[in-house]
């Protein structure tokens, strides 16, 4: 039988921490979470659609245990504030769902520095789930859910001397680039928290081809591209609803059966039912994690290491 979101098993006082969960997979992930008794902390950059998305999840859930914490992934300043604010009010954390990017937009730097693609989709994860990683580790069964794409296989592993792509941008050469990060960083941080002897878990998951606002946005940001373009013609036609799309990062987040570096996905790749699906490109893949982690550590300035703490 498939599996489907009558198979979350009870989520009655768990905390789980969502970026972008004001709208698309985001907000079907916490509004699923929530409505099973999971406190969600709701970590997004526009506070606005925030607010429209706890009215949104406490329409079907009134008694939704809903918090709000203002994240904006392309800023490393905001993302340690997050995490700050999240470590102040829970001092154990059973779930984190990395959720939140953008896709094939123009060119564009941030505040830091970094290529807009890469420091959305990974490196503000990164440092996200470092500082987070002691809550996680806390508490027995916790995972970390890291949402992929299947333009994870169109990617090139991250170079070391050119992370950013100066004078090689391309909108979905970087985003290429930024999910296969997506795709290492799960990974990778699996095996880190085997080498630790953790109790915490990590896994890797994506959505196919999805009815969200990613497509609207990518159009916009990349001035109207053909492509981008095509591709939201593409999922307004045959793509997933949100809900269906959101199983897969559901069922990694919440199935008592999966485990750590675990991949899942849609049957037939971009539509179908949440499985289990291989992990290919294992070729190479040990360099390319050692890549990342060299690469993120050094632009973030924050080094992701695994230590249990006294007494987990």
């Amino acid at each position: 039988m498939s599996w489907t979101a009558e198979d979350i098993p009870d989520q009655g006082g768990r905390t789980a921490v969502v970026t972008g969960a004001n709208g698309g997979l985001g907000l079907v992930t916490a509004r699923n979470l929530a409505s099973k008794g999971a406190h969600v902390v709701m970590a997004v950059r526009n506070q606005e659609k925030a607010a429209a998305a706890v009215e949104d999840i406490r329409a079907t859930t009134p008694d939704a245990s809903l918090e709000l914490i203002a994240l904006d992934l392309s800023s490393q300043a905001s993302v340690k504030e997050a995490a700050a604010r999240i470590l102040a009010a829970h001092d154990r954390l059973d779930l984190l769902v990395n959720n939140a990017g953008v896709m094939a937009i123009a060119e564009t730097r941030t505040a830091d520095g970094y290529e807009m693609q890469f420091a959305v989709d990974h490196l503000g994860h990164w440092t996200l789930t470092a500082l987070l990683l002691p809550a996680l580790l806390r508490t027995p069964g916790s995972r970390v859910v890291t949402v992929t794409s299947t333009a994870h296989h169109l990617g090139r592993a991250v170079k070391v001397a050119n992370p950013h792509l100066e004078g090689r941008y391309g909108p979905w050469r970087a985003y290429g680039q930024a999910k296969l990060a997506n795709f290492h960083f799960g990974l990778g941080l699996q095996r880190e928290l085997d080498r630790a002897g953790a109790r915490t878990a990590s896994l890797i998951a994506h959505p196919g081809l999805s009815r969200t606002d990613l497509q609207t946005v990518s159009v916009q940001g990349s001035g109207g591209g053909a492509s981008q373009r095509f591709f939201h013609a593409m999922a307004q036609r045959t793509g997933m609803s949100p809900d269906d799309g959101a199983l897969p990062q559901l069922r990694a987040a919440t199935d008592p059966a999966a485990r750590g570096g675990e991949f899942y996905g849609p049957r037939f790749v971009n539509n179908g039912a949440p499985v289990r699906r291989p992990v290919l490109r294992r070729v190479g893949m040990d360099r390319a994690i050692a890549k990342l982690w060299e690469v993120s550590a050094r632009e973030t300035g924050v080094a992701l290491s695994v230590r249990i703490p006294a007494g987990a």
